[in-house]
């Protein structure tokens, strides 16, 4: 039942790792900024590299919005009461800016670089254990054979007149397969043509050679006569 349990759990945690989706970007924001009693509110404002900044005219007077420090220039154009103008900011850094009809009208706008992108990260599901086969009841048989086979070593302590020894097998010898093979690899015909042809030669110089030996002495014997 454990390893059943342990089974479905990888399986679970290797399915949720491919169906969970990899971590998006922040999405871009955009903020308001009202033109209101001749002054911008909020007067501060933190954003991130980006977001878009929309200005609002409020009042009955013309305001616009124009850049005096930054990392780039911006210019709005003039706006009449109720228009609005937007403008994305992508370069981090602090920008002052003021209404050029009103001087008096200043507000500051600070852009923070956007993190980076978390990785993306590539879960491979973890294999399962392998599922073993559950332990089998053993016959009663073997559970006697086995249960004989091991009180054998205590029963052997006791000499007993009917306890057999057997001989430690005596190591044979290597033999090696090119001598077998040799052994009964048959004579070539050839070779013993040819030991029989020598054979007859040498007992037909025998013979001749005794034969010319008693014609010399029988010669040798009349010739005196």
């Amino acid at each position: 039942m454990r390893r059943l349990t342990a089974l479905l759990g990888a399986l679970f945690l290797a399915g949720a790792a491919l169906v969970l989706p990899a971590p998006t970007a922040q999405a871009a924001a955009t903020h308001q900024v009202l033109m209101s009693g001749y002054a911008f509110t909020p007067r501060t404002l933190t954003i991130t590299a980006g977001d878009t900044v929309t200005w609002t005219n409020r009042d009955q007077a013309p305001h616009d919005v124009r850049t005096t420090s930054g990392p780039a220039p911006v210019h709005s154009p003039m706006l009449s009461k109720g228009d609005s103008w937007s403008h994305t900011f992508t370069t981090p850094g602090t920008y002052g800016y003021v209404c050029t009809v009103h001087p008096d009208m200043t507000a500051r706008l600070i852009v923070k670089a956007a993190p980076a992108p978390a990785p993306t990260v590539h879960r491979h599901p973890t294999s399962a254990p392998p599922a073993t086969r559950p332990a089998t009841a053993m016959p009663s048989s073997m559970h006697m054979d086995h249960t004989t086979r091991a009180a054998a070593p205590a029963a052997s302590k006791d000499p007993s007149p009917s306890l057999t020894v057997s001989a430690p097998a005596t190591a044979q010898p290597a033999v090696d397969p090119q001598d077998t093979a040799s052994a009964i690899r048959p004579l070539n015909p050839l070779l013993l043509l040819t030991g029989v042809v020598a054979g007859v030669a040498v007992l037909c110089l025998l013979l001749v050679g005794s034969r010319s030996a008693a014609a010399a002495s029988r010669s040798d014997e009349q010739g005196p006569g």
